[in-house]
């Protein structure tokens, strides 16, 4: 439930009510009586966890980009060929 924070116009005292969202608002001063208004304030955010989203629900999928593998285990697309192997001749 959100954290409201209410200023009164009579006694400038500041108090703070967990409400839900759906709530009406408080309308009268717990010290005076006098009617207040909710205040705009920066929301609480928390972060918990060892990591952010990627990290810590990306579903096992791997960082970075991700190879295609063609099956020959090279990881290389068909008939590409490696340095060694381009250099090297067919004797026959």
């Amino acid at each position: 439930m959100p954290l409201y924070e209410y200023e009164c116009f009579l006694c400038r005292v500041r108090f703070e009510r967990i409400q839900p969202a759906t709530a009406d608002p408080v309308r009268v001063c717990p010290k005076c009586g006098g009617a207040v208004r909710r205040l705009l304030g920066t929301p609480a955010l928390q972060f918990k966890g060892s990591g952010w989203y990627v990290t810590d629900y990306g579903g096992g999928r791997s960082r970075g980009t991700t190879s295609v593998s063609n099956g020959n285990g090279s990881g290389k697309p068909d008939g590409a060929a490696s340095e060694k192997d381009a250099g090297a001749a067919d004797p026959d």
